[in-house]
């Protein structure tokens, strides 16, 4: 008889958005018109729980009973249905499982539950044999999940066999060549036979030992391209040109970095030519020029990191900027959601690990046409639109749930991205510079792991993206890819932004590429590792398994032997687990010691020689002259021409992309992606402000790409220029000063062979780069090289994206969107020579007085033109808030869509053109005509926006197609009386709970401070019972000291077990804390916020609309999924209803607010019994309206989640307890300068107020 009990999840009818979504799918997408209908239910097996316990749970963790029917141990299916449920590979980190067993363990600390978690599908309709094996490959990836048998099994007690000892290679170091090479291939190594070699040489000559295969493995990860630029360190031998009109300035270069090589290393022979020198070369030159004088000198690279002084009330003190990179191509492509996570999660431990506070992303991807039919897809391939959409899911997914704003979204189309896609995040951090000390690791110094635990997954990862990929090797690389754990990576971002934390920490790395080996062992040159000390995901991982593992979310953190109880101590308190695993040795040589044996001894040098050394030859391909790319092509019909260009794939909307990704929380965010009254121009940098804890500053970073793949393709040399001029043209077009730039790059390209022409468009590349950064005097202090984008016969286009870092104050900035009718559109046009290259001296000429004329006023809003034209840069300036613009009749119609990288249209206002520093043309004016006007052309708004925004509409929803509500009545609530606190406070103080996942409570605690409150942020640990019980007492009584709590937003536990808030909710079941909240209500007056994920704690504890905590019914109101089906991250316009509740006496009645909404969840849904209800009692708070404060209940531009009547936020009866999902907190002195509206509601100052 099996322990096991078994539950089954279904939404009900009215809820079931994601199983209506798979069945559109596969009726239009795999073209099954048979099908009938798709149920799809979540698959519980628990174990080693009590009665009492499980039936809690049915009830608040694995259902949510006004949306959910719970089915336990089966469930009825039609006739004639096919089922199959689906479930992650072994090792792979599942969410929600480990969401329910942690939610369950707050029901009973003591119980240890084991949880697994299964996808069950019921497919309806006459569907054959080979449409249901279509429907599986659909639903199933394979590189992560699995079909899983129906029967239930006896126990969920996994059997880990005790793992072997590790082998060694028996005689390796007397084989033949002939044998090494049949070994060698039987490995599946990433390293080169030459590498192969070098190895046998070194254990022979210096070990005189045969090597285990625990060092085989480690210095395969530790050579791999991936950790240590291989290719980019192939010195290259002899360089060639081919013949053709380009050859002379691309020569010239290559002579120039010859030159200043020679200069730079005058009388030393170590240094040959390679990619990396290249790179390199153009930042040695410039810093030794002087140019470079704010970069922070250090031995750890953990990215590019830069001095700024910083002014905070008036008080000037240095800080840290850090920017980083990163690429995660070769994961992505294979498993899209993992991949992508992971790709943001790698570079945000980039900063992270050299203690910045990671604080905006950018996310720049390639992917080909997704809008084709799935036929289309290549064999051993996912269909692009699957991956385009499964990555976003998994990059926004990560970056909303660790709280990180994104202020920049773009997915650049090229056929040839099939062949692998890109999937780039470039990330900000930064800290006090007294908060961040650099020191040696020093004999004795301890090495603390802190953060997650290892498993099996990213075993292979460094190797696996440096290899050649095939059809047949997608197949076994599948345990290459990790699944990231936001919430922990949540916490280690809270726990190195703690000074006293940071100033322990010597150096520190983070595990990416190569996991225990190379994270640590990179910390210093001797180290002894103790690999029974590593904290495992579950038994049976063996001794090579535990030092090559990539799991994610861990630090290594060398700190000196006195700190390291302190160290625990702050750990403890942030609810990580942290072991001490090493200790740097004088000797060195880097030692893994398993079971108390030596697996790995290898000396610190040759690890250091990265392997046998590699040499090449190059031949570089000159561009084509038939067809060049700087052509002014005849244009016979202007309208059809401009509104195919709208259509365009790469200049087309992607608006229902972009919303995918928070972009305002922080509170800093400077720009949201999209801005005007109707949120429809898309930025073309993002601003975000310095994440200072306290205090005020104006200083922002600025943030920009550029990069065309259709430009790369003709010229690599072109393409890497024009790059850099795009960066820079936008940062100039926001009002930031180029003379402060640096840049960092990103390489993709398509793998090299022993072929010298295939070395040709790295090196055309990286000398393009070369040239720009000498021609501004500006350098590039960082970049990421992917070597890897060839399938089969197909290579990505080469890719050189150049981001551009700016620091600057809030007070120049200027938005994109045109701003008034009357005012004058002007171009400024930088030159080019005769082979089609910038006049870099005049372009910087005019980028300075183009910063004048911003300072002075004279210029309001501005676009970096792109290879698209003039005719796409006017457009989205005049979409955001509907003006219109008047072409001038001069300007030729070919001028409109021709490339225009460094030019830029601005806005001028009239009577201001004539006192203009910049040398321009006169092109166009702005009008209040809504429609784009050019001689006897003129295309309306509504024709225009048609155009534009629908060639991706059915890959990235904007309008959900559910069916429509009834409309609903304009009323106001006006109460007779407002509740009157009885115990006054001169300072109330705020209790704020920070669960796993919270990510809300920096911008609420500095709400509350700014009000004029005290508050007192706890964080609940939940790693041990012990921790449970005393987090429980320490909740309790810091509800007793308080007059206010409040739920702060985030996504509990990453809003799992399938439902929001129910870790909050689950936890504030607990007697103890649930008594001290009541008290807190009843007895002393006290109030309750819940904002976000807090206001799905709040109605799921009943706190709304009950004012009490008493759980759900069936019939409870609730707050599910947004008709949509994803995460909406955009401004919301909200009107205040009623005046009964304490907190909403600062708003105006009726008057209109706009702030940001960030939620997957945020739909309110309630009976009509319930709706009347809350309207008669005035306990509807706020709901949505348009610009105008207009209800527009069936309209999701403004009612963005679909909730009935609109609702987006209520109280309880008296009004002291409010929830709503609009983020007021994230508000502050430019902070969303491109969005129209009054943002300050003032809750926190009427609650504060209440009390006095």
């Amino acid at each position: 008889m099996s322990n096991v009990r078994r539950v089954y999840v279904e939404k009900k009818p009215a809820f079931a958005g994601a199983a209506k979504e798979l069945s559109h799918e596969i009726r239009s997408y795999l073209g099954i018109g048979s099908l009938t209908g798709v149920r799809e239910l979540i698959r519980y097996d628990v174990e080693n729980v009590s009665d009492e316990v499980f039936e809690r749970a049915c009830k608040t963790v694995f259902s949510e009973p006004p949306v959910d029917v719970l089915y336990k141990e089966s469930f009825d299916v039609a006739a004639g249905a096919r089922v199959f449920s689906v479930e992650y590979l072994p090792g792979q980190f599942d969410q929600r499982a480990d969401s329910a067993v942690q939610c369950v363990k707050f029901l009973k600390e003591d119980e240890e539950p084991i949880i697994k978690s299964a996808t069950t599908y019921v497919v309806e309709g006459d569907v054959t044999d080979e449409e249901f094996a279509a429907i599986k490959a659909h639903c199933i990836n394979p590189v992560d999940s699995r079909e899983t048998g129906m029967v239930k099994p006896e126990t969920l007690a996994a059997d880990f066999e005790e793992p072997q000892d590790v082998m060694i290679f028996e005689g390796f170091i007397g084989k033949s060549e002939e044998e090494l090479k049949e070994l060698y291939n039987s490995l599946g190594l990433a390293m080169t036979f030459k590498d192969f070699l070098h190895i046998r040489k070194y254990f022979e000559a210096e070990e005189k030992r045969n090597p285990s295969m625990t060092e085989i493995r480690v210095l395969d990860t530790y050579w791999s391209d991936h950790c240590r630029h291989t290719t980019f360190s192939t010195e290259l031998k002899n360089v060639a040109f081919g013949e053709g009109y380009y050859k002379e300035p691309i020569v010239g270069t290559y002579e120039k970095y010859l030159a200043d090589r020679e200069e730079i290393f005058k009388g030393r022979d170590d240094k040959f030519v390679c990619l990396m020198d290249l790179a390199l070369m153009a930042m040695r030159k410039l810093k030794k020029e002087g140019k470079l004088e704010d970069q922070e000198e250090s031995d750890e690279i953990n990215a590019c990191s830069i001095v700024v002084p910083v002014e905070i009330d008036g008080e000037t003190e240095e800080w840290l900027v850090n920017f980083k990179n990163e690429t995660h191509n070769h994961p992505t492509e294979i498993e899209p959601f993992g991949g992508a996570a992971t790709c943001l999660g790698g570079a945000i431990r980039d900063p992270l690990s050299g203690r910045t506070y990671v604080y905006q992303a950018m996310r720049v991807t390639g992917a080909a046409d997704p809008t084709v039919s799935v036929k289309e897809t290549m064999k051993g391939k996912l269909p692009q639109k699957k991956l385009v959409r499964e990555a976003a899911h998994g990059y926004s997914s990560y970056g909303n749930q660790i709280g990180l704003a994104t202020g920049l979204v773009k997915e650049i189309y090229h056929p040839n991205y099939a062949a692998k896609r890109m999937e780039i995040g470039a990330v900000l951090g930064a800290a006090p510079r007294k908060a961040v000390i650099r020191e040696t690791s020093d004999p004795g110094d301890i090495i603390i792991l802190l953060g997650g635990r290892t498993g099996r997954d990213g075993i292979g990862g460094a190797t696996g993206s440096s290899k050649v990929h095939t059809e047949a090797s997608i197949e076994v690389c599948g345990a290459e890819v990790q699944k990231g754990n936001a919430p922990t990576e949540r916490k280690i971002q809270r726990m190195f932004r703690r000074p006293e934390v940071s100033r322990l920490i010597k150096k520190c790395n983070d595990f990416g590429a190569g996991g225990v080996s190379v994270a640590i062992g990179e910390l210093a040159d001797g180290l002894h590792i103790y690999l029974d000390k590593v904290p495992k995901k579950y038994a049976g991982l063996d001794g090579t398994e535990i030092a090559i593992s990539e799991s994610q979310e861990r630090m290594a953190v060398v700190v000196a032997p006195k700190d390291v109880n302190e160290f625990m101590k702050y750990a403890a308190e942030e609810n990580l687990e942290a072991v001490e695993v090493a200790e740097v040795t004088a000797e060195p040589r880097l030692v893994l010691i398993w079971r108390g044996k030596e697996i790995v001894n290898i000396s610190r040098a040759f690890l250091d020689t990265n392997g046998a050394h590699q040499e090449t030859d190059v031949f570089v391909e000159m561009p084509s002259e038939t067809d060049r790319y700087f052509v002014r092509k005849e244009i016979a019909d202007v309208k059809g021409k401009w509104m195919d260009t709208l259509k365009d794939l790469n200049v087309c909307s992607q608006k229902g992309l972009v919303e995918m990704f928070d972009g305002s929380i922080g509170a800093g965010s400077v720009f949201m992606p999209h801005g005007g009254k109707y949120q429809l121009t898309e930025t073309q940098a993002m601003v975000a402000k310095l994440p200072v804890l306290k205090g005020k500053t104006d200083t922002v970073t600025m943030m920009s790409y550029g990069f065309d793949p259709y430009l790369s393709s003709w010229s690599p040399y072109h393409g890497a220029v024009y790059a850099v001029v795009e960066s820079v043209a936008k940062i100039v077009a926001n009002g930031g000063d180029y003379r402060k730039i640096r840049f960092t790059f990103q390489e993709y390209f398509r793998r090299m062979t022993e072929e010298p022409s295939r070395w040709s468009q790295p090196f055309a590349a990286l000398l393009g780069a070369y040239s720009a950064q000498l021609g501004f005097g500006l350098p590039s202090i960082g970049g990421k090289d992917s070597m890897s984008g060839t399938f089969n016969e197909i290579d990505v286009p080469p890719t050189l994206v150049s981001f551009a870092v700016d620091v600057a104050s809030s007070r120049t900035i200027i938005t994109p969107e045109l701003k008034r009718a009357g005012s004058k559109l002007v171009l400024l046009k930088m030159e080019k020579d005769t082979y089609d290259l910038p006049n870099y001296g005049q372009a910087m000429e005019q980028y300075g007085k183009f910063f004048e004329d911003v300072k002075e006023g004279r210029i309001i809003s501005a676009y970096a033109v792109d290879g698209k034209g003039i005719a796409a840069a006017v457009s989205k300036m005049a979409f955001g808030n509907h003006m219109g613009i008047k072409m001038e009749h001069h300007v030729d119609e070919r001028d409109l869509f021709t490339p225009g990288f460094g030019n830029i249209v601005a806005e001028v206002p009239d009577g201001k053109v004539g006192s203009l520093a910049i040398t321009y043309t006169l092109i166009g004016e702005v009008t209040d005509r809504a429609a784009l006007e050019y001689r006897d052309v003129c295309i309306s708004m509504e024709e225009a926006l048609g155009a534009w925004t629908g060639t991706l509409e059915n890959v990235f929803r904007t309008v959900s197609g559910a069916e429509p509500q009834e409309e609903k009545e304009e009323s106001l609530y006006r109460a007779d009386s407002v509740y009157i606190c009885r115990h006054k406070v001169a300072k109330p103080r705020v209790f704020i709970p920070v669960f796993p996942g919270t990510n809300c409570e920096y911008d609420s605690t500095k709400a509350f401070e700014r009000a004029g409150a005290e508050v007192d942020v706890k964080v609940f640990k939940n790693l041990t019972a012990e921790d449970i019980r005393d987090s429980v007492n320490v909740f309790a009584d810091a509800i007793e000291q308080a007059q206010i709590i409040m739920f702060p937003g985030g996504f509990s536990a990453g809003d799992e077990p399938d439902g929001s808030a129910k870790f909050f909710a689950t936890a504030f079941q607990n007697a103890k804390m649930k008594e001290a909240v009541m008290k807190l209500l009843n007895e002393r007056d006290g109030l309750a916020l819940g904002i976000c994920n807090g206001f799905q704690a709040l109605i799921k504890l009943g706190l709304v609309p009950h004012g009490e905590i008493a759980g759900q019914t069936e019939d409870s109101p609730t707050l599910t999924f947004n008709t949509i089906g994803r995460h909406i991250s955009k401004m919301v316009y909200t009107k205040v209803v009623t005046n009964k509740s304490p907190w909403l006496q600062q708003a105006k009645l009726g008057g209109t607010y706009c702030n940001p909404a960030s939620h997957g969840e945020g739909r309110f849904v309630a009976n009509k019994e319930w709706v009347d209800r809350l309207f008669a009692n005035g306990q509807v708070a706020t709901q949505y309206v348009d610009a105008d404060g207009n209800l527009k209940v069936n309209d999701e531009e403004w009612n963005v989640n679909g909730s009935y009547c609109a609702i987006e936020g209520i109280t309880s009866p008296d009004g002291r307890v409010l929830g709503k999902m609009a983020h007021c907190e994230r508000k502050g002195d430019s902070v969303a300068l491109n969005i129209y509206g009054e943002q300050d509601i003032r809750i926190f100052e009427s609650g504060v107020e209440y009390f006095k």
